[in-house]
């Protein structure tokens, strides 16, 4: 069987674009940049003040003036009518347009104003001082901006000021989600002792809304293998399949068999992990994926977030999810020969990994209060308090 840093490798290496669109800015948020982004204009477009204040000319201080008429006052907005007077000022406010006859800002701290005569406590004075030059954070034209970047509120904020008011993104794949098993009903049906809800549709729905991904096609599908054949045969054509249970050694298991009969090509079936060991991975005809993973809630969210979020981070040029490690505050024993995942919380002074108490891998409760999902590698018996774990957030 293949490790779980293998199976991530062989997906990832098949990873594709979905292809690229326009946007509104208004949609932007989320999404994954598709072209690189330049500076339209000169940033700041020009001599800005920094703070309110005076702004005057230094060859005047430099010529011994120490007291100035005013002769415009400018608002963040406006411009300056005229060039400066010898022996006058500007009486200017935070972000406005400095006037290029001065060179210099005294803030309204260091300056005494009656009517309309100023003077300044001043020792010294240098040239272009609380005043942000023209171009001094970048230039026209110069790069802000790449493919493949993430459009966080900052670089939306960031877009907005260089009026990109439509932007080009990665374009989103077209999804089609299944769960199956007879035992599963819909969550607002009448249940009998021996049935389940259908908490996996709600589980991968919400794991892909994280991406801005809804499934064109989300339904179940009853163990049969006819029905099972008929209705996959429809998405074959899809850039990613979504099945949810029907993937161990049970009788009824059918998706392998079917999968592969309508010539979707297996990656790899089974890993050395747990939870999530019975998870089957194919290739599309056209080139998409099909990750069948495991019915148990938790193996599911384990094996989405391990293989799935993998894929799509490097389909959309975002690289591999973040590794990070913490301190372990518990103490945990392997439980079996694989690579072992577990719901963590991080928390504490110092700040630490720490385990979350549950009864077994059916706990309906696994993955609750959890901030991330940690691992005990295969060649580590027992986690004790202040050994290194690895672990990727929720």
């Amino acid at each position: 069987m293949l490790n779980y840093i293998q199976a991530q490798q062989l997906i990832t290496s098949l990873s594709r674009s979905f292809g690229t669109e326009y946007i509104s800015l208004d949609d932007a948020d989320g999404r994954v940049l598709a072209e690189d982004v330049a500076a339209d204009r000169d940033y700041p477009p020009f001599n800005r003040a920094t703070m309110d204040g005076y702004a005057i000319s230094t060859a005047d201080w430099e010529s011994g003036t120490r007291a100035f008429k005013v002769q415009q006052v400018i608002y963040a907005g406006q411009v300056g009518e005229a060039g400066l007077q010898a022996g006058y000022c500007y009486k200017i406010m935070t972000g406005a347009p400095v006037p290029l006859s001065a060179n210099a800002v005294i803030r309204r701290e260091d300056a005494t104003q009656v009517d309309g005569n100023v003077s300044f406590s001043l020792e010294t004075m240098r040239p272009y001082q609380n005043i942000a030059r023209q171009g001094e954070d970048i230039k026209a034209g110069t790069g802000i901006l790449s493919a493949n970047t993430l459009c966080t509120p900052a670089v939306v904020s960031l877009l907005a000021t260089l009026g990109r008011h439509r932007v080009m993104v990665a374009s989103l794949p077209k999804v089609a989600l299944f769960t199956t098993g007879d035992e599963v009903v819909e969550v607002s049906a009448a249940i009998k002792p021996h049935q389940i809800r259908n908490s996996n549709e709600y589980l991968l729905q919400s794991l892909l809304k994280k991406w801005l991904i809804k499934p064109a096609v989300c339904n179940h599908v009853i163990d049969d293998k006819q029905h099972l054949a008929e209705t996959l045969k429809t998405v074959l054509g899809f850039d990613i399949i979504i099945t949810c249970g029907g993937v161990s050694a049970g009788d009824a298991d059918y998706l392998p068999e079917v999968l592969e009969g309508l010539g979707v090509k297996k990656l790899f079936h089974k890993l050395s992990i747990r939870p999530g060991k019975p998870i089957w991975c194919g290739q599309l005809p056209m080139g998409g994926l099909v990750f069948a993973l495991p019915g148990n809630p938790f193996s599911c969210m384990v094996t989405f977030k391990l293989f799935i979020e993998a894929y799509l981070s490097v389909c959309f040029g975002l690289g591999m999810p973040r590794i990070l490690t913490l301190p372990f505050n518990g103490k945990r024993k392997r439980s079996s020969g694989f690579d072992e995942f577990f719901p963590v919380s991080i928390s504490g002074e110092p700040i630490a990994v720490n385990l979350i108490p549950i009864n077994t891998s059916g706990d309906i409760r696994l993955g609750l209060n959890a901030d991330a999902l940690a691992l005990q590698p295969c060649d580590a018996d027992e986690l004790n308090d202040g050994d290194s774990v690895s672990y990727l957030l929720f």
